[in-house]
């Protein structure tokens, strides 16, 4: 599995922590940036995720911006992706298992690195139901 991860300025040290958490855990981490806290625009790093999902280069895409709100709001301007906020356990699970989303997102100023790292986990142990989730997933992109 390859995971890219993109944040802006105020998710860059908790989009860092993911890239280097994950790594440890032997997964392939694409970081596609910012590389600092110097303030840059989450919309384009949204729209490198996108098109790096888009583009088959990773399976799995995780922003962080200091919320996850806006972040999650360009991101999801793109046909195909399916970005979801991940602020409890159980819309973790729900994202994957319904929505089948292929972007996580986090808030790097509102959310603990450890339920993050949980989350993660969650997401990823969690499998797509299919059938008439499907069909739903199917009408977003309409």
């Amino acid at each position: 599995m390859k995971i890219a991860v993109a944040s802006d300025h105020a998710g860059f040290e908790m989009k860092d922590f993911i890239a280097k958490t994950l790594s440890q855990k032997k997964i392939d981490v694409l970081d596609l940036g910012t590389s600092d806290c110097s303030s840059v625009d989450y919309p384009t790093f949204a729209d490198k995720m996108a098109q790096c999902i888009l583009a088959h280069q990773a399976d799995l895409g995780i922003l962080v911006c200091g919320t996850g709100i806006g972040i999650s709001i360009r991101a999801n301007r793109h046909k195909g992706i399916r970005a979801a906020l991940l602020y409890s356990d159980e819309v973790a699970k729900m994202a994957k298992q319904h929505n089948n989303a292929n972007v996580i997102v986090f808030g790097g100023r509102t959310m603990d690195k450890n339920d993050v790292l949980r989350r993660i986990d969650i997401f990823l142990n969690t499998q797509f139901e299919g059938g008439r989730h499907q069909r739903r997933i199917d009408l977003l992109d309409l």
